[in-house]
């Protein structure tokens, strides 16, 4: 039988571009957070930049996270723009970073706004598997296309997690969303929300970070201030 598994949605500060300091903030994250599993908002290394350089798994600043999912036994869920087929356009991602190193996880699909300008989608839904826990992986506006979940869940998912970026007068939208998959897959739901401002016209950016269960119900949540996380136990 496996073990209940811990999981925080966190929101580090974030400087634009600066992926050396937000990656020494991801790790304190990391640390404070004491969980198997730490999910991170839409872009959370770089900034919601569109013309931020992309950032490979084997990039060398990722060092502070892998070292902090080595003290601790953690996987960290990070957002990032990743490369794209060669010769193609960039791609909004999630690197699963453990204390081995980092890989693309995801690759998001539903892209929005002005994003397409910047950005090709992904192709596929992704699930990551930690002690036996499978998770579906999501970003921001994939969360609200049922197609993307229902394809998820297809997968065989116990959770669908998900980095996010929604301004503070739109924080009811990632509740609305996140609802609507527990309801209609029996999964829990974790959504890293981003606090502060950053780029794309996001000022006040709604943090909030949080948990559902199945039923749900909201088991954790954040603040709406950087540096902020939320814990659980899904059992």
């Amino acid at each position: 039988m496996r073990e209940p598994l811990t999981i925080a949605v966190a929101q580090p500060g974030c400087l634009a571009y600066d992926v050396p300091a937000n990656a020494d903030a991801h790790a304190e994250a990391v640390r404070a957070a004491r969980t198997r599993v730490v999910v991170f908002p839409e872009m959370s290394l770089t900034g919601y930049e569109f013309d931020a350089a992309p950032v490979d798994a084997d990039d060398p600043r990722l060092a502070p996270i892998v070292a902090a999912c080595a003290e601790t036994g953690a996987v960290a869920l990070v957002g990032a723009p990743v490369p794209g087929r060669p010769g193609g356009r960039p791609q909004i991602g999630v690197l699963a970073v453990d204390g081995d190193g980092a890989r693309v996880a995801y690759r998001k699909m539903w892209l929005g706004g002005a994003e397409p300008e910047h950005f090709a989608p992904g192709e596929a839904p992704a699930v990551v598997e930690v002690a036996g826990w499978r998770l579906g992986l999501a970003v921001c506006k994939d969360t609200g296309v049922p197609r993307h979940a229902a394809d998820t869940a297809a997968l065989g998912i116990d959770a669908y997690v998900a980095g996010a970026l929604d301004s503070a007068a739109q924080w009811h939208v990632q509740q609305e969303r996140a609802r609507r998959v527990a309801a209609a897959h029996r999964v829990w739901v974790a959504i890293a929300s981003f606090a502060g401002r950053t780029g794309g016209g996001y000022t006040d950016a709604a943090g909030r970070s949080r948990i559902w269960a199945p039923d749900g119900g909201v088991v954790a949540e954040a603040g709406p201030e950087p540096g902020a996380l939320a814990t659980a136990t899904l059992g």
